[in-house]
């Protein structure tokens, strides 16, 4: 687990629950059964309160639980696909946050898990949308998934600086798909979310290419003012990244 959030939970838990877990964590590592008594019983024993990062303390501590399993591979990928399938959305949320927990520590364990990110992909729960879309789909998504995915947290009003990869991922294609949206949007009379603007100010032509500047000439009000706030937010996003390193320096 992250040391910054290995550290928080420890923090966090109280004597007794720390006591609890370091037993459950014991049990899961000899007996890979007791998993299934323990898991759901973490909010209970060690709290459901927030920790960092998104994570919550069960998350956390569900997590530990996950990697203290002694499987490997297609095993390992099984018993948590039953955790998933049969636990609650907080149990759901824990086990798609420990997947690149899993693949760290067992690398034959590869994207056995995609399937439980595809399905939440596919379902409405933000926090599963979010709590899927973290280093393991960064890393295991193909490119078409990945951008459906980071389209699929604009429409859900998922902040984008939540999805893991971002940076490096963001390529024309999934800025195209942006841009479109960001045109149905203003089509709509309605705002942008500001999130998707750093990302097509990296791939130019892409905003005039949907034809949303066109739409400062609307003959309808409500789409002339929702394409004047967009182009003033997007040139923002211009001088927000040229004084950036002014600010640095």
């Amino acid at each position: 687990m992250d040391p910054h959030i290995a550290g928080a939970l420890d923090r966090q838990l109280t004597a007794d629950a720390q006591r609890w877990l370091t037993e459950a964590v014991t049990r899961v590592g000899r007996d890979p059964a007791a998993l299934r008594t323990v898991f759901p019983a973490v909010g209970r024993r060690c709290g459901r309160g927030p920790l960092v990062d998104g994570w919550t303390v069960a998350d956390a501590a569900r997590a530990g639980l996950l990697v203290a399993l002694p499987l490997r591979g297609a095993p390992l990928a099984e018993e948590i696909t039953a955790l998933h399938r049969y636990g609650d959305a907080a149990e759901q949320r824990a086990v798609l946050r420990a997947l690149p927990l899993l693949e760290d520590a067992d690398a034959s364990f590869a994207d056995r898990g995609l399937p439980l990110v595809r399905e939440a992909l596919r379902g409405n729960d933000t926090d599963l949308i979010e709590a899927a879309l973290g280093p393991y789909a960064a890393r295991h998504l193909d490119h078409d998934g990945y951008r459906h995915a980071v389209l699929k947290c604009v429409f859900c009003d998922i902040p984008l600086d939540r999805v893991a990869g971002l940076a490096e991922r963001a390529d024309r294609e999934l800025a195209r798909m942006l841009a479109d949206f960001a045109h149905e949007r203003v089509a709509a009379g309605r705002d942008v979310p500001l999130d998707v603007w750093p990302i097509l100010r990296a791939h130019p032509g892409t905003l005039e290419a949907a034809g949303l500047p066109a739409e400062v000439h609307s003959p309808v009000p409500d789409r002339r003012a929702a394409a004047v706030r967009a182009l003033t937010a997007y040139s923002a996003t211009a001088t927000a990244t040229t004084a950036a390193p002014a600010g640095a320096a």
